[in-house]
């Protein structure tokens, strides 16, 4: 039999023919087993397999020491073929019924692929039904193959029999239930690590963590997580990771202060966690803590780490930064081009956007759907219609990608803007794939700015039926009927919300001054320096009068502004900026919704009396106030 032992290209291949030898060995097997030992363990399968080749032709046996790490040579080189070959030895050496040799096999066979081949071997001896290795090794390889129930059940037949069960079983079986639809087997398979008492063991408390928080049932996860009387670095990536994918940003951060006081040190995964929760909630002073130590512990060549960091500057307000750090890496990726594309994006740059995707589609990357989602979502914020449609037409005429409901929004977003609502709906009617609420909603808005009653109404219809609890659409109608002066509109929308007990998000900005946070809610009258606050607002309610000479009160309509007549977050979190910083300093708020025309205005008119600059970001993006003027050009 012939295999290539060598995977470098620029080594010349030697051919290696494997033949049982018909003489008495000459030569003792266990120096041997030592070295060929050595170079598997040292990830040197092709040497490894050179070395058996030359054991045969120096007469020696191989045993039962010899046949797992000769097995695993070619299980890493993905020679199933030449695995075939060595069982053939393996049953000649009469090492068939040694278990090692045995769950070598059978991780062989499942991990080429040839998982019949690893069940008759699992079948066929009479002792691997009694092992409990075997099993783990079987039902790895079901797990690695996707083969879900074949597992399950192969481990209800490990029960049935009696053959113990431990740790290594749970953790071949527990990676199938990270998928929510198998949470109940999860939970199935945590009652007997308690009964077992395999829950104390820290790898299978790192994975039921994992499982948990994957599946959505972060709480779950959490109350395991505090049961873990000593935590080690995985555990904590693992909850770490988990509440960043579940969109619990401020959980993240608590968690990485807790972890940090307790002496922890965070590596790159708990970093890529942190960074996004930082870009989730505009954290800026912890994402330059961050970035510090990313430095300092030298993972500033990491690439995953710095595509996280481009996300982070830039949902943080520091675009400079972000770009600096593109084009600082050597070897970009799709994700990084994604990642600098919607950075742009959302800072009302869509220009730019596009010229970067277009640089990415000529520097031979191919663009993936959420590359597409960035560059629409940009053409979107900038009003580039043509060049939207122009790029999703290409996502299936170019790249053979299929469009789904996050590309579709982006495109009823963007026609909608540009007051094409009849085109917007027919594209909606035109989808191969079911509209989900985001795509309704985004009809809904686009209602909004053109102030379109009807199709508002016929687009609620459609989003309350897939989102009911959604507030946002609630409030949404209520403000397109209070631009409309239709009272009885806002009080059908009212009745509904009370009917079904559903209470507006409350809004919130908040402002970092010197590592500290400064949250305001609407009409906040709980700060320190609230007496202030209120004066300099005045102050600057009369000069922005002075110089607009218009009544603005027509404008507030928001997410913030249903019934109250309070003064809103970012008014209040603009007067603190002003009163705490010296003149001519930028001052950043980041608020929870998406900002009214009132204080859009007000913002922009504040702007051009102090002479400031004052970037806002809200629900949907960046908006950058100088000089009486803002980014979004007053299309948001």
């Amino acid at each position: 039999m012939t295999i290539k032992p060598s995977l470098n290209p620029h080594k010349a291949t030697k051919q290696l023919r494997f033949q049982i030898p018909k003489t008495p060995p000459i030569a003792a097997t266990s120096p041997w087993n030592t070295r060929l030992r050595e170079l598997a363990n040292q990830s040197l399968f092709a040497e490894a397999l050179s070395l058996y080749r030359q054991m045969l032709c120096y007469g020696v046996t191989p045993n039962a020491f010899t046949f797992p790490f000769a097995l695993k040579s070619c299980t890493a080189l993905s020679l199933p073929f030449a695995g075939s070959q060595l069982h053939c030895h393996v049953i000649k050496s009469g090492c068939e019924l040694e278990p090692f040799v045995l769950t070598s096999l059978v991780s062989l066979y499942c991990k080429c692929r040839l998982v019949d081949n690893a069940r008759k071997v699992f079948d066929e001896s009479i002792k691997s039904t009694h092992l409990t290795v075997c099993y783990n090794a079987l039902i790895s390889g079901y797990v690695l193959n996707s083969l879900v129930s074949e597992g399950v059940s192969l481990f209800g037949k490990m029960r049935e029999q009696g053959v113990e069960i431990n740790s290594v079983t749970m953790l071949c079986l527990l990676p199938i239930c990270v998928d929510p639809g198998y949470l109940w087997l999860g939970m199935c398979c945590h009652c007997i690590c308690v009964k077992f008492g395999l829950d104390f063991d820290f790898s299978v408390a790192n994975c039921l963590v994992t499982m948990y928080v994957k599946c959505g049932s972060v709480d779950y996860g959490r109350k395991l997580f505090d049961q873990v009387p000593e935590k080690g670095l995985i555990t904590w990536n693992a909850m770490i990771s988990g509440c960043a994918q579940n969109g619990l940003a401020t959980h993240v951060l608590e968690l990485y202060r807790e972890m940090k006081t307790l002496g922890v040190c965070p590596d790159a995964v708990t970093f890529v966690g942190v960074l996004s929760s930082c870009a989730h909630l505009g954290a800026r002073s912890v994402g330059l803590e961050v970035g510090r130590r990313i430095e300092v512990n030298g993972f500033g060549s990491n690439p995953f780490l710095n595509n996280a960091l481009i996300n982070m500057y830039a949902r943080c307000g520091n675009l400079k930064k972000a770009r600096a750090i593109f084009d600082g890496m050597p070897r970009k990726t799709v994700v990084s081009w994604t990642a600098i594309i919607g950075g742009y994006g959302i800072h009302g740059h869509g220009e730019v956007a596009v010229q970067l995707f277009d640089e990415m589609l000529k520097s031979d990357i191919r663009p993936d759907g959420t590359a597409f989602v960035s560059v629409l979502s940009a053409c979107s914020h900038a009003g580039l219609t043509d060049k939207g449609l122009e790029y999703f037409y290409g996502m299936k005429n170019k790249y053979g990608l299929q469009p789904g409901p996050e590309h579709y929004t982006c495109m009823v977003d963007l026609l909608g803007r540009a007051g094409q609502l009849n085109e917007a709906l027919e594209l909606i009617e035109s989808m191969l794939v079911e509209p989900d609420g985001a795509v309704w909603g985004a009809l809904l808005g686009a209602c909004k700015i053109h102030k379109n009653v009807e199709l508002a109404e016929l687009a609620f219809g459609k989003v309350i039926k897939l989102e009911p609890m959604n507030t946002g659409y609630y409030v949404l109608l209520s403000n397109i009927y209070s631009e409309a002066r239709n009272l009885d509109g806002i009080m059908r929308v009212r009745m509904m919300m009370r009917e079904r007990r559903l209470k507006k998000d409350p809004g919130y900005s908040y402002v970092e001054l010197k590592g500290r946070v400064h949250i305001f809610m609407v009409g906040d009258r709980n700060h320190h320096q609230t007496v202030e606050i209120y004066r300099m607002l005045d102050k600057l309610e009369n000069l922005v009068q002075e110089l607009d000479g218009t009544k603005r009160s027509d404008q507030k309509n928001s997410e913030e502004h249903l019934n109250d007549t309070e003064v809103h977050s970012e008014k209040l979190a603009i007067a603190f900026g002003i009163i705490n910083t010296s003149p001519g300093t930028e001052i950043v708020v980041m608020k929870n919704l998406r900002i009214c025309g009132d204080c859009h205005l007000f913002i922009k008119l504040v702007s051009k009396i102090v002479d400031r600059q004052f970037i806002v970001r809200d629900a949907t993006r960046f908006h950058h106030f100088k000089s009486g003027f803002c980014s979004c050009k007053d299309y948001w």
